[in-house]
């Protein structure tokens, strides 16, 4: 595992930059950013979200892990800001009270963890303003990393590439001879079980009446700039319209979606 997953302070510093250099640029192409509602499902940290914060929004984040949002409630609270609100709530998404309308929505790194994302997809649009964009940003799943491998323990495991498209029989054992604990290796079939390519996105949201305002797909992830000093490159739009291989050479996915009004309004009526 690398040593920057375990240090809370520069993780968030990292994901603060990223946001703040490559996602805000991003939506700022399509909508404002000052003043906005924005959540962050999935928000960990807050990491993401501090960069809004910095614009003057009103920001929430919802989490599973209670750890992290402590910490976001912890750092948030020392920024000392008494005239920006932010909340940060520790629940499962399916299941939250929270209730609101956003005019921005951030889902970075978590869709490929969620297995009902159908359901995912429709809870969403109690969210979303009728203006409102979503921004997903997710791995490519077989691109060399895309089973997150590298959160395994093991020196080894996590710096190989293309293990998760092992037979999961066979990448179950793989995992244990290099002796990952029992919950890395549930965590890492999890994910396996849930994976994302740019075809399956694609479906999800035009069957909910998603509309894709955007889509970057990108050769050299813009985070790992921060993580190896590496140049952010996209895809160039020759090898982005190959499907199914695209997925193989894609490491991150950036898409805005709104919600297409008309046709949710033909679904409720019929």
């Amino acid at each position: 595992m690398q040593k920057r997953h375990n240090d809370n302070n520069l993780y968030f510093k990292e994901l603060a930059n990223t946001c703040k250099e490559y996602f805000i640029p991003y939506i700022e192409k399509f909508t404002g950013i000052n003043k906005k509602n924005v959540l962050e499902i999935g928000c960990g940290m807050g990491g993401n979200l501090y960069p809004f914060y910095e614009r003057n929004c009103t920001v929430t984040g919802i989490d599973i892990d209670s750890t992290r949002i402590d910490f976001a409630n912890k750092i948030f609270s020392s920024f000392n800001k008494p005239h920006l609100k932010f909340e940060f709530r520790n629940e499962n998404f399916f299941d939250t009270a929270l209730q609101g309308s956003f005019d921005i929505i951030i889902i970075h790194d978590v869709i490929e963890h969620i297995e009902y994302k159908e359901i995912f997809f429709e809870k969403l649009k109690s969210f979303l303003s009728h203006t409102g964009i979503v921004y997903f940003g997710f791995p490519a799943w077989h691109m060399p990393f895309g089973g997150h491998q590298q959160l395994c323990v093991s020196k080894v495991c996590s710096k190989l590439p293309f293990i998760h498209l092992l037979p999961t029989f066979l990448y179950n054992k793989f995992l244990k001879i290099f002796k990952e604990p029992n919950h890395k290796i549930e965590e890492l079939l999890d994910i396996k079980k849930c994976r994302m390519t740019v075809e399956k996105f694609e479906q999800l949201s035009t069957f909910n009446n998603y509309e894709i305002i955007d889509r970057s797909l990108w050769l050299i992830n813009p985070h790992y700039r921060i993580k190896f000093n590496l140049t952010p490159i996209k895809v160039n739009r020759l090898f982005a319209s190959i499907k199914y291989l695209r997925n193989y050479y894609v490491s991150s996915c950036f898409y805005l979606l709104q919600l297409n009004v008309c046709k949710e309004q033909f679904k409720t009526k019929n």
